[in-house]
């Protein structure tokens, strides 16, 4: 449990995802932590705790960060396009990772943050023209609740849905997430190996994470990518990115883009070294040969990795330069221009483009 001051009297609002266990304990079901809070106490995300043997979110509308993003900056490259998304996060998170990039929103193990209620988010998201609302920076499992009443204002508004999330979660959470969710991306880190893992992430091993993606893929239509951080010296085994791409290809399909990215020094692991690309470009070649279509390189802004191509011909379909896109290829079909392969896109490209930027994307 969070070592949080005493809850006296109920904070935030009321979670759903928890049920009683008549021990004088609640048990959280939003993350595969499932933890067993006393009253009083606080889970290890320390923001999900019990008042009257009752679970409360105690950072209901509180947001630590929003910002918009361009939706590849997730990375997100085959759900709508060049879209504009409002990123927004609370505090709290269901992990502990020693290189942490978000440490100071996600691992404040406590409710912080300004008040914003679920149509004020939305309106915001709309006022400044963004295309959907991307929960994100920390795990948006452990706020689910209110990003589901967020997402379900945002979907009648005609935004759709984006989580950035470690996975780490359980078959009540991705019951919820069938409600408003369009898109998740999943990130890995040191491809998922176990003793990774324990050390520099605080968990026993991936295996709920890999449940969740089954139970995504089996029960619900939301678009799914990968990603995997690759830590030099102590997360960058070639044999355990083999064996997460063949999971991949084998359980969510070829089509499924996964992004291996480069880790950067940050929060406990400042001594650690920038991955070496030529590390990332092995685990490209490891992705592909198993069979995987699209397979990526992220946070080497100009690599050719970072673009698509046709399975069929080759052809570049969608250039990138970081976030930005440079070239599209792709007809209102999502069908290569020059061969017509079929690819699995989630169209269309945003409106925010122009017509005169790229080719028609209307047939």
């Amino acid at each position: 449990m969070s070592s949080v001051p005493r809850l006296t009297k109920p904070e935030g609002r009321e979670a759903e995802l928890f049920r009683d266990l008549r021990n004088g304990r609640i048990q959280c079901t939003a993350c595969a932590r499932a933890c067993q809070i006393g009253e009083g106490q606080v889970g290890f995300c320390g923001i999900r705790g019990v008042v009257g043997r009752r679970l409360y979110l105690l950072d209901y509308g509180r947001i630590m960060a929003a910002q918009i993003d361009p939706i590849e900056k997730k990375p997100v490259v085959h759900y709508r396009p060049g879209s504009k998304v409002f990123s927004i996060a609370t505090s709290g998170c269901s992990w502990a990772c020693r290189f942490c990039q978000n440490y100071d929103i996600s691992q404040r193990r406590q409710a912080s943050g300004i008040q914003k209620t679920p149509e004020e988010l939305v309106a915001t998201a709309a006022e400044y023209g963004c295309e959907g609302v991307a929960y994100t920076y920390n795990q948006p499992s452990v706020f689910i609740e209110y990003a589901r009443d967020v997402g379900k204002i945002a979907r009648s508004r005609g935004l759709f849905n984006i989580f950035v999330s470690n996975g780490f979660d359980t078959p009540e959470a991705v019951a919820m997430m069938k409600e408003f969710l369009d898109c998740i991306t999943v990130d890995f880190k040191g491809s998922g190996e176990t003793d990774f893992v324990r050390r520099y992430i605080s968990i026993p091993d991936a295996q709920a994470i890999f449940q969740t993606l089954l139970d995504l893929k089996q029960k619900t239509d939301v678009h799914i990518e990968i990603t995997d951080l690759i830590v030099p010296a102590v997360g960058d085994s070639l044999e355990a990115a083999e064996k997460l791409s063949r999971w991949v290809y084998d359980n969510l399909g070829p089509d499924t883009p996964i992004h291996f990215l480069r880790f950067h020094p940050d929060y406990k692991m400042m001594d650690s070294p920038s991955t070496p690309i030529e590390t990332l470009e092995r685990h490209v070649a490891i992705g592909r040969k198993t069979g995987l279509n699209y397979v990526y390189i992220g946070n080497v802004p100009g690599h050719p990795d970072e673009s698509t191509y046709c399975p069929g011909c080759k052809a570049v379909l969608i250039k990138r330069y970081g976030y930005e896109i440079l070239e599209y290829n792709l007809d209102g079909k999502s069908r290569c221009r020059r061969c017509g392969y079929r690819t699995s896109i989630v169209g269309p490209l945003s409106k925010s483009f122009s017509e005169d930027r790229f080719v028609s994307v209307t047939d």
